[in-house]
């Protein structure tokens, strides 16, 4: 008899308990093969929601000729001298290649924070998969957006007179190695979006960190130009990297210094900012 009265409480107590509250079911004997379908099948369910919501699209279609506009016409006359907005043209392009990276990085932030408030990780945490999938199946897709926003780019520039010195190789090395920096960045404002409380400090303090880092680089204008403690600054900037790499692929000149320099700026903050993000996933699911 009081065996029977015991068991049936610890029942009762499991049956209550709430789901998603303890490790997820053979999470940690998830494989390799079974993670990478749960990153497809996560990777295409979004792809779902941005063909359901083609406005989602807009920063990533607009942005680039936007942007390519404002700064080849307005800044391309008091850079390269009136009339010579062609030869901006090829320093600027490949500059906003990596601009483009950090926009759509701070998109992802904002994201998975909205996916919070909307209960949309509750479906996730009660499903036997591995919870980074969730994070990388979004790093997937949004690499997909940057691609497409630096292509749309490269388009507006050759209309307006972008040329490739180089070659085709040195071109898609070029808009590899953005892709690559920009995706260690989205886990930087993925972390964001996992510790703020709402989507509007996610966007203020992503400002915060794009607005230094975009204009105190070598994206629109020579450090040459710049006082000497910001040119100081611009050194250690890795977007100056990555523009600087960028524009020596398709430029020409030395290119080895400004790649390898941008990998290990990719891999460290990939390296610091991925265990982080996914540790504060697990956490906050």
């Amino acid at each position: 008899m009081s065996t029977a009265t015991t068991s049936k409480p610890a029942a009762t107590a499991a049956a209550a308990a709430p789901a998603g509250t303890g490790p997820l079911p053979g999470e940690g004997r998830i494989g390799l093969r079974a993670n990478l379908r749960h990153i497809s099948a996560l990777a295409r369910r979004n792809v779902m929601q941005l063909k359901a919501d083609p406005q989602s699209m807009f920063d990533v279609v607009f942005m680039p000729i936007v942007f390519t506009l404002l700064f080849v016409f307005v800044f391309g006359g008091a850079i390269s001298g009136r009339g010579n907005q062609d030869a901006y043209v090829n320093y600027v392009v490949p500059g906003l290649m990596a601009m483009m990276g950090l926009n759509v990085a701070m998109g992802v932030g904002i994201g998975v924070n909205d996916d919070f408030k909307k209960g949309v990780m509750d479906r996730f945490r009660s499903m036997p998969i591995a919870r980074s999938s969730v994070l990388l199946a979004k790093i997937v897709v949004e690499l997909g957006r940057t691609l497409i926003a630096i292509t749309i780019l490269l388009g507006v520039g050759f209309l307006l007179g972008l040329s490739i010195k180089t070659s085709f190789t040195d071109l898609l090395l070029a808009i590899g190695l953005s892709a690559v920096f920009g995706a260690s960045l989205m886990w930087i404002f993925i972390l964001l979006g996992l510790t703020l409380q709402n989507a509007q400090a996610v966007q203020g303090v992503a400002m915060m960190v794009l607005m230094p880092l975009q204009f105190g680089s070598s994206i629109f204008a020579p450090p040459s130009t710049m006082p000497g403690w910001l040119q100081s600054f611009t050194d250690y900037n890795p977007l100056s990297q990555l523009a600087d790499a960028a524009r020596a692929l398709i430029n020409g000149g030395p290119v080895a210094h400004a790649v390898w320099v941008t990998l290990a700026w990719s891999l460290a903050i990939t390296a610091v900012t991925m265990p982080l993000a996914v540790r504060k996933f697990r956490q906050k699911t």
